[in-house]
């Protein structure tokens, strides 16, 4: 069994999620604060991943609709290679695109207030990418 930290990065707020390969069923973690220095957020990702065992890294990368890397993908990039500089865990990308979409939809029926949710969709957008690529290796 392989167990897995997905990472929804952005630049002031880091949703966490985690899973694993044996039940394919990812949970969100926690949201952390961001500091906008993929360097020093990378080091705050390591930090979350010692806590809980994990033997790899899952990153969403945010695709264009042309499947093309954006300016916001080379962010991600630096911020994986930089958190793979400082972990023995392997690093997985795995496309990101509409995500964000996905998991406002997925809580929705709570009836969060607006603060609520935008505190929520970091970490559920994490658990959205973590359950693609579950699936992805499951159906491989």
């Amino acid at each position: 069994m392989s167990r897995f930290l997905a990472v929804d990065y952005g630049s002031k707020r880091i949703g966490l999620a985690i899973g694993d390969d044996d039940t394919y069923f990812a949970s969100p973690i926690k949201t952390i604060a961001g500091c906008g220095d993929v360097r020093s957020d990378a080091a705050t990702v390591e930090a979350c991943a010692a806590e809980y065992d994990i033997d790899g890294i899952v990153i969403g990368l945010p695709l264009n609709m042309d499947d093309t890397e954006g300016p916001q993908a080379k962010i991600i990039r630096t911020f994986g290679e930089a958190l793979d500089a400082m972990t023995d865990y392997t690093i997985h990308y795995i496309d990101e695109r509409l995500s964000s979409v996905a998991a406002e939809e997925l809580i929705r029926p709570a009836g969060l207030t607006r603060k609520k949710k935008k505190a929520r969709v970091d970490r559920v957008a994490a658990q959205v990418i973590l359950q693609t690529f579950l699936d992805a290796r499951r159906n491989a």
